[in-house]
């Protein structure tokens, strides 16, 4: 091989193109980017789906300033659950609520809301009885062991109060 051949056979080779790596490393980088998102996505989904979505989607304006309303106005509102929380077992569930001058919240309406991020056909929710003023509650039973996020919904005189939780179910 001569000297004047040398420098086109590497000019052939597309694999020493600063372009053609740019491209690859490009299209390598775009392909791990959406990699991550999808298994991001996959993940952490939580699986939660109300069967009103659409409703309180057009009404989450309202809901969200209820609720600062609500909070503003120095509602205490207490969840009370057993533990160990033991699947198949009927668990006592009770939600005490006191306004901001410490008397007890009487509640129009109350329901439970409970949510498996593992398995969105294992959600149910309840409506919670009166038991006292200011305390409302449910007998609730869980089907399956592991991780369940709970949300009480209390409502009371237009005032809407909702409380979070996150719990973990035992086998037996």
């Amino acid at each position: 091989m001569d000297a004047a051949t040398a420098p086109r056979q590497n000019a052939n080779n597309p694999w020493r193109n600063p372009w053609v790596i740019g491209w690859i490393a490009l299209i390598v980088v775009v392909l791990l980017a959406n990699v991550t998102m999808v298994s991001l996505a996959v993940i952490t989904n939580p699986g939660l789906v109300v069967k009103d979505y659409y409703e309180r989607g057009r009404a989450y304006a309202e809901t969200r300033a209820a609720q600062a309303r609500t909070r503003a106005e120095g509602w205490e509102v207490r969840l009370d659950l057993p533990q160990p929380i033991v699947r198949g077992v009927p668990v006592g569930l009770r939600v005490a609520a006191i306004d901001e001058r410490g008397l007890p919240v009487n509640a129009s309406r109350a329901q439970f809301f409970a949510y498996r991020p593992a398995d969105a056909n294992a959600d149910f929710d309840l409506p919670m009885a009166t038991e006292a003023p200011g305390v409302v509650g449910a007998e609730v039973i869980f089907p399956l062991p592991g991780i369940w996020d709970l949300i009480v919904q209390v409502e009371s005189g237009g005032r809407v109060y909702d409380l979070a939780r996150r719990i973990s179910v035992r086998r037996d």
